[in-house]
């Protein structure tokens, strides 16, 4: 693994398995990065698409009340469901695969996707934010930003993207 040095550093060990996510992937900092900038403490969590589960372990591990961890992969979820024990968060997050009917509203919706499924996604993605809650989403190109920030303008009002190697985070506020 790379050093961390910095004193206040969340340390979130990770064996991705056979899923995708180690972090170190433009895509994946930028949200990392957001989590870290965010008050993240006592809220809800989804995590859509969650890979090796590290967005919603780094959010557990910086205070988050719970978390669901979705994907379409089961090796994803079985990756996910092994590194929140390792990091022991497990009996605070909740693994599911995509058929997993989003019934509640979450502070804080996670999706490190790609961006054709987040189009496709937001009608979903929107109505499980709670009012007030944020939305933060990667795995798109730059030139790609366009068309999922308009996926996405009826519910949320954003922030100015992340930007890092040519892939953008895309983050917003759900309006009332």
């Amino acid at each position: 693994g790379r050093e961390v040095t910095a004193a206040d550093a969340i340390i979130v060990h990770l064996d991705p398995g056979l899923a995708f996510g180690t972090g170190t992937h433009p895509s994946t900092s930028m949200c990392l990065d957001w989590l870290s900038l965010n008050d993240v403490a006592d809220k809800t969590v989804l995590d859509y698409g969650c890979g090796s589960g590290v967005l919603a372990i780094a959010a557990l591990k910086l205070g988050a009340a719970s978390a669901l961890a979705i994907d379409i992969d089961p090796q994803a979820i079985t990756a996910t469901l092994d590194n929140a024990q390792t990091n022991q968060v497990a009996e605070r997050m909740t693994c599911a695969g995509i058929e997993h009917a989003l019934v509640d509203q979450y502070d804080i919706v996670l999706a490190n996707i790609l961006a054709r499924p987040l189009i496709e996604l937001a009608p979903k993605l929107a109505a499980a934010t709670k009012v007030g809650g944020c939305l933060v989403l990667a795995g798109l190109l730059e030139r790609q930003a366009e068309e999922v920030r308009a996926a996405y303008a009826p519910w949320f009002a954003f922030e100015t993207d992340g930007e890092r190697d040519g892939w953008n985070r895309i983050s917003g506020v759900k309006r009332g």
